[in-house]
């Protein structure tokens, strides 16, 4: 399948993505309800999750891409392989995360993953990143307590943003005694990972869990 071309850089904040997305039928998306869930947000071509899907068949996977045309390829490439454990769904994260996991089957989002998204280098843009304090709190309410949160990004100053605003939430806790992982604890790396070791530039990963707070 050729690849699509679209525009790399989509500001969510712009007019046109400010509709929230209708949550589907998860019982018409997935052929068993009862799996756990790994939600990958920002998964651009969808590559990490197809691979994810096809090895680990007892999970169920949900790629959230905000760039239409990638999510229509990733579905097709889903339904060549006819893989029931995932499904591929166009948003904007910063006002459909929440409608979509209250939507989601309870108790059942056990992974999330976060990877290279989008740096917004300058100031005044940086608003437009995706990881915002009100991300990290929707995942709080609905990740179960064990669940895990894996960031990375090859951009220093946003894996501490990501880090930070992780870890100022009391739901999570930073997993590791050093700064940054060296390794993925995950079986697939991302196109985006891959190319950034091929050209002997650095990750910066870090995995949080999901704790009782108390409440």
């Amino acid at each position: 399948m050729a690849l699509v071309r679209v525009r790399q850089h989509v500001n969510p904040l712009s007019r046109k993505y400010q509709t929230p997305t209708n949550p589907p039928d998860w019982s018409q998306i997935y052929a068993d309800l009862g799996q756990p869930i790994h939600l990958d947000i920002g998964c651009a071509r969808g590559r990490f999750v197809l691979s994810m899907a096809q090895i680990q068949p007892d999970w169920n996977f949900l790629g959230l891409e905000i760039r239409e045309p990638l999510v229509d390829e990733a579905n097709q490439c889903r339904d060549q392989l006819a893989l029931a454990n995932l499904h591929y769904l166009f948003c904007n994260v910063n006002n459909s995360l929440r409608p979509l996991l209250s939507s989601l089957p309870p108790g059942k989002l056990q992974r999330v993953t976060i990877q290279f998204p989008d740096p917004w280098f300058k100031k005044r843009h940086q608003k437009r990143r995706m990881v915002q304090p009100e991300t990290v709190a929707d995942l709080a309410n609905y990740l179960v307590i064990g669940g895990e949160v894996f960031i990375q990004s090859d951009v220093q100053a946003v894996a501490v943003e990501m880090r930070d605003r992780f870890s100022a939430h009391p739901a999570f806790q930073k997993q590791g005694t050093t700064e940054w992982l060296t390794q993925n604890p995950l079986p697939v790396p991302t196109e985006r990972e891959i190319a950034t070791f091929n050209k002997g530039e650095p990750v910066y990963r870090v995995l949080f869990q999901k704790i009782a707070t108390g409440d």
